[in-house]
């Protein structure tokens, strides 16, 4: 979308100001090269360039657009990216619903400040015995987050994708010991699955091999072997260098950033690489975020695996309906103070995770049940 790249808007406010639903907007950026815009279309956006624009948003526009002004276009890329090593900070996120039982874990824990979701929580140290950090988030609504942070130098992103799956049958069993000992009285209770997020450090990309390198570590299932998840192995040298040489992208990711940075998001996770520290987003952004949305999907779950099971959902008075629907109005709307980064960014991980319409089916659930 090289007109929304000149003017520097999300998608939020690119559908905005072409007076197009946002899904809209969302449906181009997956078509990407392969869009080709309906006559209709084609007006909107060439009247957004003429009306909208400023001289310098248009001369920009056009140099991109055109190979033959040599002096305004971007220098090409004639290092041909290819896979080297870099500095990954790893998070990952072990959800789980306990219910009531987490009432003693609450009160003992250390009180910790609302995210973007106003969801009530509190922390106490995890111990896990690798990671740089790690943490026990305790949500007064039921659930526990399980979050570590480790730290990783690499010679290829092959290495980081087959570290990710081989660790992620060892954190799950971790993490339900680690519940077993917080919760001793308690059935044994295991994480559904494991939630990655990467800030990327140092690294030799730019420009479309940076964009690879961030969607690969988005999605590094196509760097692996996984028909035995007991034995994940690497596809081989090739496929990374041909990831590269390609400016490979997954079609279902979804950008955000904002000039200052390059982030995506999908299905399986979150990649994301500062380039002015200073006024680019903080890696704690994502992570306050996923946070109360890992919580929120582990409680919405549990209410719809409820229905499923053909029972009446049932919970607390004060983690009802009303409650899913102050978390989902909180999540979705713009606040007054927050930048344009934060809105795609927020954006762009509630619409790959699909949070928002497992919020409103568990929120209708809840409603139908009540009294």
């Amino acid at each position: 979308m090289l007109l929304q790249s000149v003017m520097r808007l999300s998608n939020r406010d690119f559908a905005r100001t072409l007076g197009v639903a946002f899904g809209t907007v969302m449906k181009w950026r997956r078509q990407g090269a392969e869009l080709v815009p309906l006559p209709a279309t084609q007006q909107i956006l060439d009247a957004a360039l003429r009306e909208r624009c400023t001289d310098e948003e248009r001369q920009a526009f056009y140099a991109r657009l055109s190979p033959t002004v040599p002096a305004q276009a971007p220098a090409p890329d004639t290092s041909g990216p290819t896979p080297g090593p870099c500095t990954v900070i790893s998070h990952k996120f072990l959800p789980a619903y306990v219910g009531e039982a987490v009432s003693a874990l609450y009160g003992a824990g250390e009180h910790r400040p609302a995210g973007p979701g106003g969801l009530e929580q509190r922390a106490l140290p995890a111990g896990h015995p690798t990671a740089e950090h790690s943490t026990v988030h305790v949500f007064a609504c039921g659930v526990i987050v399980l979050h570590l942070e480790e730290h990783h130098r690499l010679e290829t992103l092959t290495d980081l994708a087959l570290w990710r799956y081989r660790t992620y049958l060892t954190d799950r069993a971790w993490a339900s010991d680690r519940l077993a000992a917080l919760l001793p009285a308690e059935p044994r209770r295991e994480p559904e699955y494991v939630l990655s997020a990467y800030e990327l450090r140092d690294n030799p990309w730019n420009g479309t091999g940076l964009e690879t390198a961030l969607q690969l570590l988005t999605t590094p299932s196509v760097l692996v072997d996984r028909t035995d998840p007991g034995n994940v192995i690497a596809l081989g040298a090739g496929t990374e260098r041909e990831k590269f040489a390609t400016a490979w992208a997954h079609p279902e990711t979804v950008p955000f950033g904002g000039g200052v940075s390059v982030g995506f998001a999908g299905w399986s996770g979150v990649a994301y690489h500062p380039q002015a520290d200073e006024r680019a987003l903080t890696m704690a952004d994502i992570v306050a975020l996923e946070l109360d949305a890992q919580a929120l999907w582990a409680l919405s779950s549990h209410v719809l695996a409820m229905v499923e099971a053909g029972q009446d959902p049932v919970m607390p008075r004060d983690y009802g309906w009303r409650y899913l629907r102050g978390a989902y109005s909180r999540l979705t709307a713009a606040r007054p103070v927050e930048t344009a980064q934060h809105r795609a960014m927020r954006e762009a991980i509630l619409a790959t995770s699909e949070l928002p319409n497992r919020l409103r089916s568990a929120q209708d659930a809840l409603r139908d049940s009540s009294p």
